[in-house]
């Protein structure tokens, strides 16, 4: 499905293009793909408050909520390359589903301009009360002893902590259940409920419950310590040589102009200096990282081949 070819197309995309007008009197419109409240959603309209001043342009966020974000890149994929309208997505939609839908409707290769990263985040690895006393390595020594016990739950299947539970597994050498829940709270509900002893999610829906002492965040799978968790160790810090971490980038239609792209790309950089949007952003538990177009396109290519191995391995098969 993604050969050395799209991975190349990919690369250049933001500087592909022909010639387009940037209409100043047009709203410029940035569809998320999720419901109002979570964080991509927090981040696009953080953005859409700074574009609006840098642009001198009347910047919206849409919720289109849907299918893990298809329905937007899908909308996204038919409008025209003009620049008023884009999508702010996360990673999962462009690097994990690529591999588990054969009718995916879209090619994150060809039918996408990269414009700018805005933030990356790693993913908690949080105990409930239906687990043991102890850190990372004394759970999954558990888990490995009970395996009828060792179940993990995520915000849904085919999403990246998905797939960073099953990598988790991998690496711990203890085979994990999956178990898909519809959204990371009703997840996080049922590992305070002692339902599940394991869940791996985004810090964001769990850190509250870690604070109030509901639930012990065990580790986080970025390279580094979570800033609003800095007592947290990573995986490898706790024993599991893993890492798993994810993106939100914002994307426009193919072809459009180079001078379009930077134009919204130095938006978007001058929306994450700013103090109030770099503390907000931190408090989701994500971290600030803007990248411009090409970086944007160069650590897309190396997420989407990063993932291939450990889904084909997995089994898992998209309904």
């Amino acid at each position: 499905m993604i050969n050395r070819r799209q991975a190349m197309v990919l690369g250049g995309a933001a500087l592909a293009a022909p010639a387009a007008t940037w209409a100043q009197d047009r709203t410029v419109r940035i569809i998320v793909g999720f419901p109002p409240g979570g964080s991509v959603d927090v981040v696009a309209r953080l953005l859409a408050d700074k574009m609006r001043v840098s642009l001198q342009q009347s910047v919206i966020v849409d919720n289109k909520p849907g299918a893990g974000g298809r329905l937007a890149l899908g909308e996204l994929k038919r409008s025209a390359p003009d620049g008023n309208t884009l999508v702010l997505s996360p990673s999962g939609a462009l690097v994990i589903h690529p591999w588990l839908y054969e009718n995916l409707g879209y090619d994150t290769a060809r039918d996408f301009t990269p414009i700018a990263q805005a933030s990356t985040f790693d993913f908690a690895i949080t105990a409930g009360p239906a687990a043991p006393a102890g850190d990372l390595k004394a759970v999954l020594a558990w888990m490995k002893a009970n395996p009828q016990k060792a179940n993990f739950a995520s915000s849904g299947a085919g999403t990246v902590p998905h797939f960073a539970g099953l990598l988790l597994a991998q690496a711990a050498g203890v085979p994990m259940t999956h178990v898909a829940y519809r959204g990371g709270a009703p997840a996080a509900q049922d590992l305070i409920a002692g339902q599940i002893p394991l869940m791996v999610d985004t810090a964001s829906e769990t850190i509250e419950h870690h604070k109030a002492g509901k639930v012990r965040i065990l580790a986080v799978t970025g390279q580094q310590r979570n800033r609003s968790l800095p007592d947290v160790p990573t995986a490898k810090e706790a024993g599991v040589d893993f890492t798993a971490d994810a993106f939100f980038g914002l994307y426009g239609p193919a072809r459009m102009s180079s001078e379009t792209v930077q134009r919204l790309s130095r938006a978007v950089a001058d929306a994450m200096k700013q103090p109030d949007v770099v503390e907000r952003v931190y408090g989701l538990g994500l971290v600030p990282a803007y990248a411009g177009p090409a970086e944007l396109a160069a650590t897309q290519a190396a997420q989407l081949a990063r993932w291939e191995a450990p889904i084909k391995s997995s089994g898992f098969k998209a309904e």
